[in-house]
Parts: C-alpha cells; sequence; structure tokens
C-alpha cells in the first residue's frame, strides 16, 4: 500500500519557463532510462525475489524512483507553465502560438494532447514502455543490469545539468545524479554480498573455452592488456586454431524425418541455380552510363563520387 506525501523529496526551484528545456528534461520522465523505468524495473524485481534483504532494498530503492519521478514532473510542469497558459487561453496571436510551440522542440502531437504537461513519453516524442524493464528474475543478473541502468541514468543527468543555467534547476538535478550514485553503490553491495556471483546463474561454464580470448580483430590498431593478456588468458591469434571451437567440420545440421527429408531434396532441386547459365536480365536490358560492364557493353561509370552529379547531367536523356 502506498501513501502519498505532498511534499516533495527535493525542493523544485525553476527561475523561469523553458518550454525547449522541459523537452529535454522529459527524457528522464518517459525515456529509457527515466525513473519511471528505474521504478517498474525495481518493483518488478523486488515482489519477485526470495531474498529478504534484497527483496527490502529493491522495493526501498523503486518507491524512491517514483519520488525521483515527482522531482521530474514537477520539473517539466514548471518549465511548460507558459506553454500550457497559452495553449489553454489562447491570448497569443496564431504566429506566435506556432513559434511558442516550434521553439520547445515537442512535436504537434505532444503540444496539443498534453499542452505543456509531463506525459510518458521521452524527449523525442517516443511513448514509454514495459519493455525498458530488463529484468530476468536472476539476481546476478538484474543486480548487474541495476548497476548499469544507474550508471547510464547518472550520464544522463551529468548531460542536462551541463545544458542549463537555472541554478534551481542545476541544484535538483544535482541532487538526482548523486542518488543514482548511491543506488548504484547498493546495488554493488548486493551483488556482492551473494557467494560466486559470477558467472550468473548455476551453470558453470565449460572450462575449455571460459579463458580463450579470440583476436578476431586483426590489424593496425591491435591492443593489449589485461583484457587479452596474461595468466588468465588464452589468446588466439591464429583463428585457425579454434575455427570450429568444438573441432566438428563447422557445418549445420539437422536430422529429418524421411518424409521431410525427400520434401527437402525436391525443393533443393527445384530452387538450384545453374552455373553455367548467363542470363540476359533487366540490368542488361536498361544499362545505362555507370551500370558498369554489361552484355551491351562497357557504361562505364564515374571516376569518383564528386563527379557523379555532373556525369549524370551530361548523360541525361541518352
Amino acid at each position: 500500500m502506498f501513501m502519498h506525501n505532498k511534499r516533495l523529496q527535493y525542493t523544485v526551484r525553476v527561475s523561469e519557463p523553458n518550454p525547449r528545456l522541459a523537452t529535454m528534461m522529459m527524457e528522464q520522465f518517459g525515456g529509457a532510462d527515466g525513473e519511471l523505468a528505474a521504478a517498474m524495473r525495481y518493483f518488478t524485481q523486488g515482489l519477485g525475489e526470495d531474498d529478504p534483504g534484497r527483496k527490502d532494498m529493491l522495493l526501498d530503492i523503486a518507491t524512491e524512483e517514483l519520488s525521483h519521478l515527482e522531482i521530474i514532473g514537477s520539473i517539466v510542469a514548471m518549465l511548460g507553465k507558459g506553454v500550457k497558459a497559452q495553449m489553454a487561453e489562447g491570448q497569443m496571436k496564431e504566429a506566435e502560438l506556432y513559434q511558442m510551440i516550434g521553439a520547445s522542440g515537442s512535436s504537434a502531437k505532444e503540444a496539443i494532447l498534453f499542452g505543456g504537461a509531463p506525459a510518458l513519453c521521452d524527449s523525442a516524442g517516443v511513448p514509454w514502455t514495459a519493455a525498458y524493464v530488463d529484468s530476468r528474475g536472476e539476481p546476478t543478473v538484474d543486480l548487474r543490469s541495476n548497476i548499469a541502468a544507474e550508471a547510464r541514468a547518472k550520464i544522463v543527468y551529468e548531460r542536462l545539468i551541463n545544458i542549463t543555467d537555472d541554478p534551481g534547476i542545476k541544484d535538483a538535478l544535482g541532487f538526482l545524479m548523486t542518488r543514482e550514485v548511491a543506488h548504484q553503490k547498493s546495488f554493488e553491495k548486493a551483488l556482492y554480498a551473494i557467494e560466486n556471483n559470477f558467472p550468473s546463474g548455476k551453470l558453470p561454464g565449460v572450462e575449455k573455452y571460459a579463458s580463450m580470448y579470440v583476436n578476431t580483430s586483426q590489424g593496425d590498431g591491435d591492443t593489449t592488456g589485461p583484457w587479452n593478456t596474461g595468466d588468465e588468458w588464452d589468446r588466439v591469434d591464429d583463428l585457425e586454431q579454434v575455427m570450429p571451437a568444438d573441432g566438428g567440420d563447422g557445418t549445420a545440421s539437422v536430422k529429418l524425418p524421411a518424409k521431410d527429408k525427400k520434401v527437402a531434396t525436391k525443393m533443393a532441386e527445384r530452387t538450384m541455380s545453374d552455373p553455367s547459365a548467363d542470363p540476359t536480365t533487366g540490368a542488361d536490358l536498361g544499362a545505362g552510363p555507370g551500370a558498369g560492364r554489361t552484355k551491351g557493353g562497357d557504361m562505364g561509370g564515374a571516376p569518383d563520387i564528386e563527379s557523379a552529379p555532373a556525369m549524370a547531367e551530361a548523360t541525361k536523356g541518352k
């Protein structure tokens, strides 16, 4: 059961309306890394959690995230006060109202439907979706995801702080940003309170693959570091050593029932290409300058992309 306290967790002081900034702030209201996504992520994890300590922590943080949603929503509402009033009362001239709405960066749909109030969408007007809640029901997976989510949210708050000179908004955003840091610390403590928390899940990794580092991006820029060299790694530079990794022939196969195998063979025969054929195609029949070599001869092409427009103009109608 919830009860709403009418006081915000942190006081919101906005110097003046700014609909453009309000639109940007929406990212932390209804965006992928926003406060609603965080609250729903931690609530669903907490409700499904069997460990009493983690359950309590997740529900504590989930509830606090709702209070952060209230703070961000209040900032958006204060920043959009002018737009909301003008949309409702229609005191501005048509052109001035269009200009005000356009300057906000919001879509016409947002302006008409929500009238400058916070809505469950991000800064681009994309509606909030439960797909942002990436819980898996495995504590060592979800806690790592939560740590990453708090880190992403902190960076978004940093960027929002950087784009405003309003001291009251900076102050409130600094509070919200720092709470992301605190939550990350709690999630890390909870993760490392689980013995043998890596790898995630119950099953151990297969030994011969667990310490293999495959250098699949080779050439200038190859770099070594603790992520691919040292006693913890068996580094593979010659990919032939591990292709296929299981020692098989590297092909895909399936055991089909006899009736399916017969039909599959017929389909393969029907759709088989004739490598000796050289059919005349639509590309041959319609070839013009720039088509390269076709059955009608060498149609050439532009020497470089900068010359292409001039060549197209010169050969127009030919």
